[in-house]
């Protein structure tokens, strides 16, 4: 089992900055992908970005290249989510993900075997 607390979260004004972080716990001895989704009103989970076992390898959504920036940090069981330049359509509830036993880089949502609670992230006009 591993859980996942994701925070960071807030709201910011459009061209702002916020940085997520998603802390593991439980079976974190293992080699773990990681990645984040989020989830906007009225819309499905989509990708965002992410990070292979080691933070060697990153991959993002077309969306979000050049503004947001995936890393983590395995001494300390954290993966983290820069975003800046901020728009009001990245306005979302960010979830992250956990494979653990898995070294690559993973895009679906079913690749994924733990998920945190989701933390809100409001972008205003």
């Amino acid at each position: 089992q591993v859980q996942l607390v994701e925070s960071g979260g807030g709201l910011v004004q459009a061209g702002g900055s916020l940085r997520l972080s998603c802390a593991a716990s439980g079976r974190t001895k293992s080699a773990c992908a990681m990645g984040w989704f989020r989830q906007a009103p009225g819309k499905e989970r989509e990708f965002v970005a992410a990070i292979n076992w080691s933070g060697s390898r990153t991959y993002y959504a077309d969306f979000v290249k050049g503004r947001f920036t995936i890393s983590r940090d395995n001494a300390k069981n954290t993966m983290y989510l820069q975003m800046n330049s901020l728009k009001p359509e990245d306005t979302a509830v960010y979830y992250c993900a956990a494979r653990p036993d898995y070294y690559g880089i993973y895009v679906r949502e079913n690749n994924y075997d733990y998920w945190g609670q989701g933390t809100q992230v409001t972008v205003s006009s």
